[in-house]
C-alpha cells in the first residue's frame, strides 16, 4: 500500500479523533442502542434505527482512521527548505485582486482549506510545487485562470 504523507500535527489530530471515537462515541452509541432495545418492538423503533445508523458511521470512520494512520509517513516540515514542496507554508498574493493568502501544503487526509491546509493534490498546490519566492503561477479554477505570486515560503 502507498504511504500517506502527513505532518506531525495532522497525525496527532487524526489520532485524537480516533481515540475520541473509540473511548467516548462508540460506548455512548452502544448504550443508546441498548436503551432503544428496551423500548420493545425494534421494527418501529426510530431511536433504535437512528442509533444503529450512527453506529455504522462511527465504525466506518474508525476503520478509515486506522487505515490512514497505519499507512501514514510523518514528515517534519521544519527539516525541509528550498523551493515549495510538501509541508511548505506559502504566502501568496492574487495578482488580479491583490488579496493575500497563506496556505500550508499538506496530505489529503489532513487538508482543510478553511484552516489554510491545502491538499497537495489540489490544482493550486500542484501548480506551486517546485516554485520559489517571486515566481508567478497560473491555476485553472472553476471560475477561470487565476494568477498568484509567491511572496514567501516557510518550513516550520
Amino acid at each position: 500500500m502507498d504511504k500517506i504523507p502527513m505532518t506531525r500535527s495532522g497525525y496527532q489530530l487524526l489520532e485524537r479523533e480516533l481515540t475520541e471515537l473509540k473511548s467516548k462515541e462508540r460506548p455512548a452509541i452502544i448504550r443508546q442502542i441498548a436503551e432503544a432495545r428496551e423500548h420493545g418492538d425494534l421494527s418501529e423503533n426510530a431511536e433504535y434505527h437512528a442509533a444503529r445508523e450512527k453506529q455504522g458511521f462511527i465504525e466506518g470512520r474508525i476503520k478509515e482512521l486506522e487505515s490512514i494512520l497505519s499507512r501514514c509517513e510523518v514528515i517534519d516540515p521544519a527539516r525541509l527548505s528550498g523551493s515549495i514542496k510538501f509541508g511548505a507554508t506559502v504566502h501568496l498574493v492574487d495578482e488580479d485582486t491583490e488579496e493575500e493568502k497563506t496556505y500550508q501544503i499538506v496530505g489529503e487526509a489532513e487538508a482543510d482549506i478553511e484552516r489554510g491546509l491545502l491538499n497537495m493534490r489540489s490544482p493550486l498546490a500542484r501548480a506551486l510545487i517546485g516554485k520559489d519566492e517571486g515566481d508567478s503561477v497560473d491555476v485553472q479554477t472553476p471560475g477561470g485562470v487565476r494568477s498568484y505570486e509567491v511572496l514567501a515560503i516557510r518550513y516550520e
